[in-house]
């Protein structure tokens, strides 16, 4: 099947978006993709406090559709200066409900975190509410800090993929993306499987064990798909949140599965994303429930890639507008650039 499902972004006037923008149109770049950028507002609770632009008349739509088609043309020029051109739209509504909608015709889905509200809050979310566990696509999450608030650096090329590994469906999609993922970038894939602190069980030696062999198990076929791809395998003790944030310090992305079942005393994926999501400081790749299942009871009819969930057309979207926007003046993307990424070459 060919696949011609672009990538989306959304924006929301945070320097958090805007750098989830610059990401989103290198990925595009790289892989061969279209870009679309969406800027999501609603009304009345969507007043100044959650643009950056000069939108300050509450519960004025005029004001607030102005201000996200500036918004949109200055993510714009950001693709524009990779040499990516991206088509745009407004979501006006529950951006987490169209949002969801949207992620079946998208190969992918961007969004920044850590900026101030916003979009990313309103579509991460809680466990069970989140895009990352119901979207049909899989979401990449882009860190705008630390937890301390130091700028993070992204680089133009990816050598190093984390991913967290277990038995479940979820988990070996997530492997089976991640390893695809790195293989196109050329880079090192470092497969982690977590063993949770077991108390009043003797022989931990032997459980380790097991879990290596078990990851060995799992590892053979994407050996065998991948024979370019090198992949180091690491099973640690403790937490799966705090092994993957550990990870994002020296990946350039991380991959996990939203919810998991597998390993030896059941490995839930879904908080470890979330813990994830909130620490990393490096892209993660979440690899959604939503997507894995297809939309379908039987766990078997997983889809190989995006490309084979069904499209729903816009019209058929409630809340969504195809907009054309100019696009801003280079200076406009510089002065972001220079914001969000001062080590940017």
């Amino acid at each position: 099947m060919i696949n011609d499902k672009a990538i989306l972004v959304g924006v929301d006037g945070s320097h958090a978006s805007y750098k989830a923008t610059w990401w989103a149109a290198n990925y595009a770049k790289h892989a061969g993709l279209t870009l679309q950028i969406v800027c999501a507002y609603s009304l009345p609770s969507y007043a100044a406090v959650s643009f950056d632009a000069t939108y300050t008349a509450m519960g004025d739509d005029n004001a607030a559709h102005s201000d996200a088609q500036e918004i949109l043309s200055k993510a714009k020029a950001i693709a524009d200066e990779q040499g990516v051109e991206a088509a745009t739209l407004i979501v006006t509504g529950d951006p987490a409900s169209v949002f969801v909608e949207l992620s079946r015709n998208y190969n992918l889905i961007v969004i920044g975190n850590r900026g101030k509200g916003g979009l990313a809050e309103r579509l991460l979310g809680t466990t069970s509410s989140s895009l990352p566990a119901y979207a049909y696509c899989p979401i990449v999450v882009v860190p705008y800090t630390d937890d301390d608030g130091n700028l993070m650096h992204l680089n133009n090329t990816i050598t190093k993929v984390a991913v967290g590994s277990d038995e479940s469906k979820w988990g070996l999609k997530a492997l089976e993306i991640a390893a695809a993922f790195a293989d196109t970038w050329g880079a090192e894939l470092d497969v982690i499987s977590a063993v949770p602190k077991i108390q009043g069980i003797d022989g931990e030696e032997g459980v380790i064990e097991s879990y290596q062999e078990d990851l060995d198990v799992r590892l053979k076929p994407i050996i065998e798909a991948h024979p370019g791809l090198k992949v180091n395998k690491q099973v640690v003790p403790g937490s799966a949140v705090n092994a993957l944030t550990k990870a994002s310090w020296n990946h350039d992305v991380v991959v996990v599965g939203s919810r998991g079942r597998g390993g030896f005393t059941g490995l839930l994926l879904g908080s470890t994303s979330q813990g994830l999501l909130q620490h990393a400081v490096t892209p993660v790749y979440v690899v959604p429930r939503k997507y894995v299942e297809a939309a379908e009871s039987r766990l078997d009819t997983v889809p190989s890639s995006p490309a084979e969930v069904p499209t729903k057309s816009l019209d058929e979207i409630s809340g969504v507008e195809e907009i054309a926007v100019p696009t801003a003046e280079p200076e406009v993307a510089a002065k972001i650039d220079a914001k969000i990424d001062p080590d940017r070459q």
